[in-house]
C-alpha cells in the first residue's frame, strides 16, 4: 500500500512540513516521486517513521537517530524491544510522580504528614533515569554496577534540604569555574575552590572518595563528548579547565 504525504501525515500525527524536512535531511525519504512531483511513501517508510518517532519520544536528537537507523546491523525487532523497555521506564517515572501527587493530596486532606524526602522521589528518579540514559553505560563500566546502584540509592534517600543543597552546589560549581577561567589559571585559588566544591558535590552521591577516582572523573569529562558538552555549554573549554584543575587538586 502507498501513501501520499498528506495521508501519512494524518495517520502518523506529524505535519507535512516535518515529513518534508525529514526528506531534506535524508532521514526519511519517500519511496518514489510521482509523475506529478508528489512524494509517495510505502509500508517500509511507514515502519521507518514509526522508529523515528519512537526514538524521538525517548529524547534522542535526529542526528543520532539517523546514525542508528543507517547501521547495517540495525534490527527492527530488537529496536522495538528497546523502545518498549524505554517506555516502561518512562511509565514507571510517571507512575511515581502520580503517586507523589496522590500522597501529597492525602496528606493535605487527611492530615497525614508526608515525609519530606518522599515529596521529591519523582524528581530524583527522573534525574537518575536521565543520567542513566546519557552516561550509565560508561559510568557502570568504569566504576561497576554496585557503586552506581549505591550512588542512586543515596540520592533517592536524600531529604528535601539535602536535595536542594545538592542542586544548589551543582550551580555554584559552574559559577566558581567561570570566575576561575577568567583568571586563566587552572592551578589558582579559585580553581582549587571549584574542585573543593566538586568534591563536596560528589559526597552527596558517592559512598567513597579517592583522589584517583576524582581525577579519573575529570578525565572522563574531557574524553566523553556528552560530559564535555555539559560543561562546555556553560563556557567553551570548561571541561578541560576542570580536568586540569583536578589534576592539581588531587596531587
Amino acid at each position: 500500500m502507498e501513501y501520499s504525504i498528506q495521508s501519512l501525515s494524518k495517520m502518523a500525527g506529524v505535519s507535512t512540513r516535518t515529513l518534508r524536512y525529514y526528506d531534506e535531511i535524508g532521514i526519511l525519504k519517500p519511496a518514489r516521486i510521482s509523475s506529478s512531483g508528489y512524494r509517495v511513501y510505502s509500508e517500509k517508510e511507514v515502519d521507518l517513521l514509526q522508529q523515528i518517532l519512537f526514538y524521538k519520544e525517548l529524547g534522542m536528537e535526529l542526528k543520532v537517530i539517523k546514525e542508528i537507523l543507517s547501521f547495517q546491523s540495525f534490527d527492527v525487532l530488537e529496536a522495538l524491544y528497546s523502545h518498549k523497555e524505554g517506555l516502561l521506564k518512562k511509565r514507571a517515572q510517571i507512575d511515581l510522580l502520580i503517586q507523589n501527587v496522590e500522597n501529597t493530596i492525602d496528606s493535605k486532606e487527611g492530615g497525614k504528614k508526608m515525609a519530606n524526602k518522599d515529596k521529591f522521589n519523582g524528581f530524583k528518579k527522573e534525574l537518575i533515569d536521565k543520567n542513566e540514559k546519557k552516561y550509565g553505560k560508561e559510568i557502570r563500566e568504569k566504576y561497576g554496577d554496585k557503586t552506581v546502584d549505591d550512588s542512586n540509592k543515596k540520592l533517592m534517600n536524600m531529604d528535601e534540604e539535602k536535595f536542594d543543597e545538592f542542586k544548589k552546589l551543582e550551580a555554584d560549581i559552574i559559577e566558581v569555574l567561570k570566575l576561575a577561567m577568567d583568571t586563566g589559571n587552572p592551578r589558582g585559588e579559585l580553581a582549587m575552590k571549584a574542585c573543593e566544591l566538586h568534591k563536596k558535590w560528589l559526597g552527596y552521591t558517592w559512598n567513597f572518595y579517592s583522589k584517583e577516582a576524582h581525577r579519573n572523573l575529570g578525565e572522563m569529562y574531557v574524553c566523553d563528548e556528552r560530559f564535555k558538552k555539559y560543561y562546555d555549554d556553560n563556557r567553551e573549554g570548561m571541561a578541560e579547565f576542570l580536568r586540569d584543575a583536578l589534576i592539581e587538586f588531587t596531587k
